[in-house]
């Protein structure tokens, strides 16, 4: 049979009040048996947090990352598993890019190709400006000739069309320069993006974290933007918790906070107030009396120091449950037993 919580609280007194004087005989018993009432004291009570201090239930989170293909594809390999950590800029996993190389040859063969055109267009530049200058000589002196009354008009007006059209190859050469210039720019344009391309088909971590899942196997088709590998950013861990109204009202971002979690509770974890919510969670349709207010919930992020979390990045694990605390009182000071204290 169960009975409920008061009813256990109030058993338990009565129990603790009736062994505190216990016959001598029985004394090491009553006290054993004191030492278990005062533990369920605790359990069922609870201990009191002294004024200034509020507690709120979360859990240990992480940013996490998703490596993603850019390109569709196959996945030629993944090298990493669940569990591993992997630095920045660390291989995750390689894309196959036996087409991209293809595509790459060809663009190559573009840019020599263009190149070449380029040399031609230039030696036809320096051709035709020879040309030119044999024209322009010739039509000088056929108009010096027909001054001197030893030449005729059609003498020089045959060298003027020649001189002409000396110009006008000129001109379309250097058109043509410009042309196998802009092809050349292109071959490169696209060689530069295919490159890119290959050079997206190689995942790498964008920071150090830990492999949380592996969604992908090598020999796998996936579509653009397919993750791959999901990470955990071991340099932001932090507490999420829903605190009251009067909590989130004078909490102050950079406060200083505690994080105890339930399968270490030997330990005390320090963090800091990040961020608290501008809008509440949980709101009721009206808000007119003060009982309706306290149900409005604020989320506040507790994030705890990237040193700290580098020095015991080992021990960090999300999904981790435990209680945090807040001061509302800057001015109080930590009681005992919420004093840092971490793994040696």
């Amino acid at each position: 049979m169960l009975f409920p919580r008061p009813i256990l609280i109030a058993l338990a007194l009565v129990f603790a009040t009736s062994v505190s004087t216990p016959h001598p005989a029985f004394a090491d018993d009553a006290g054993g048996l004191t030492a278990k009432l005062q533990a369920l004291w605790q359990k069922l009570g609870g201990k009191r947090l002294p004024d200034g201090i509020a507690a709120a239930n979360g859990r240990i989170e992480a940013d996490e990352i998703l490596v993603s293909a850019k390109l569709a594809g196959r996945v030629s390999e993944v090298l990493v598993n669940e569990g591993d950590t992997v630095d920045a800029g660390a291989v995750i996993a390689r894309m196959d890019t036996s087409e991209l190389d293809a595509e790459l040859a060809g663009g190559n063969a573009q840019v020599r190709r263009a190149e070449t055109a380029i040399a031609s267009a230039e030696a036809a530049i320096a051709q035709r400006q020879s040309e030119l200058a044999l024209a322009e000589q010739e039509f000088d002196r056929a108009s010096q000739l027909k001054d001197k009354g030893f030449g005729t008009q059609q003498a020089v007006d045959l060298k003027q069309s020649t001189l002409n059209v000396a110009r006008a190859a000129l001109n379309a050469a250097n058109a043509s320069l410009d042309d196998a210039k802009a092809a050349a720019d292109a071959a490169r344009a696209d060689v530069a993006r295919i490159a890119s391309m290959i050079d997206d088909s190689v995942l790498k971590a964008p920071r150090r974290g830990r492999v949380e899942y592996k969604l992908v196997q090598s020999g796998e088709v996936v579509a653009a933007g397919a993750p791959i590998v999901t990470l955990l950013d071991l340099s932001s861990v932090y507490m999420t918790v829903f605190v009251p109204a009067r909590v989130a009202g004078v909490l102050k971002i950079g406060d200083e906070a505690r994080i105890v979690l339930d399968p270490a509770p030997d330990y005390v974890v320090p963090a800091t107030v990040s961020f608290v919510a501008g809008s509440a969670q949980f709101t009721p349709k009206t808000v007119e009396t003060s009982d309706e207010r306290e149900k409005l919930m604020f989320r506040v992020k507790l994030q705890i120091a990237p040193t700290l979390l580098q020095e015991y990045e080992n021990y960090v694990k999300t999904g981790v449950r435990g209680v945090a605390y807040m001061r509302t009182d800057p001015k109080l000071t930590w009681p005992a037993e919420l004093e840092v204290k971490l793994p040696k």
